[in-house]
């Protein structure tokens, strides 16, 4: 396993990289941060959702510079409705601009793969659990947004399993990366929550910690890199990020600690030309 992701800035924009995945020279990708956008009030600055009752304009400007700070063309960017399921996309050229520059019929779907270039996949976050994939073989890249309910219902997994039936993936050439989202001890769960992890992880007491009165601490990184693990995938091919969204409002918007009213983090990967 390896440890952190890697603070970079241009410009005014600040964003985090997987140094594994960029060691490759295979893919530009990112995690956003909230600094370097436009937006102002509860989204400021660098908010990249279109649901976060922030101006659209503001937000298309927000996308225009987080791109030219990562090299990615907006034109590019592939988004679905996320609905903390465990569904999985393969986006396609097709897709290209769906969510961010058009329309997008892509509904449901929580996590995103492709072997094509020129297209870039992108999730949505404020405290859930990004997750990054490459299999540095075929190549190709995927996304998932991991909340509690994701997680629950195994989303990592299914789309490493995805991955190897649209593209022959082998998980001894997968490498990837869990991002920032709320850590352990900031995640204070209820018996409802834990009872559907109880159900899901017959090692569900490895990532908890009761607190009393009814109320768990969950370790979603944990969960998910077990998880992963499980699918296969070597722990030393798996980066953690070593950010908690929760404790760093400098750096990163939250739901839980915003209280709901708070703007979009965003995770970005593309496969480059060759």
């Amino acid at each position: 396993m390896q440890m952190g992701f890697e603070l970079r800035q241009k410009g005014n924009v600040k964003f985090l990289i997987i140094p594994s995945f960029e060691a490759t020279g295979l893919v530009r990708h990112a995690f956003s941060t909230r600094i370097g956008g436009y937006s102002t009030g509860h989204c400021e600055a660098l908010n990249l959702g279109f649901s976060k009752g922030d101006d659209k304009d503001t937000v298309l400007k927000n996308y225009r510079t987080f791109c030219d700070a990562t090299g990615i063309n907006v034109e590019n960017l592939v988004a679905s409705h996320q609905v903390h399921g465990n569904d999985v996309y393969v986006a396609g050229e097709k897709d290209r601009g769906k969510g961010i520059v058009k329309e997008s019929d892509i509904r449901e779907k929580d996590a995103l793969i492709t072997k094509e270039r020129n297209v870039a996949l992108i999730t949505y976050y404020a405290d859930c659990v990004p997750l990054f994939f490459l299999d540095t073989a075929t190549p190709a890249v995927g996304l998932a947004h991991a909340g509690w309910r994701g997680t629950v219902k195994k989303i990592g997994a299914k789309t490493v399993e995805k991955m190897r039936e649209e593209f022959g993936t082998s998980v001894e050439n997968l490498i990837v990366g869990i991002g920032p989202c709320i850590a352990g001890s900031c995640y204070e769960v209820d018996e409802p929550v834990i009872e559907k992890f109880k159900e899901a992880f017959e090692y569900w007491e490895e990532l908890v910690e009761y607190k009393g009165n009814g109320r768990w601490l969950l370790d979603l990184v944990k969960a998910n890199k077990r998880q992963l693990m499980d699918a296969g995938v070597k722990a030393e091919n798996i980066t953690l990020s070593g950010y908690c969204t929760h404790c760093r409002p400098d750096l990163f918007y939250s739901y839980r600690r915003d209280k709901g009213k708070t703007g979009s983090l965003a995770a970005v990967i593309e496969l480059i030309e060759t």
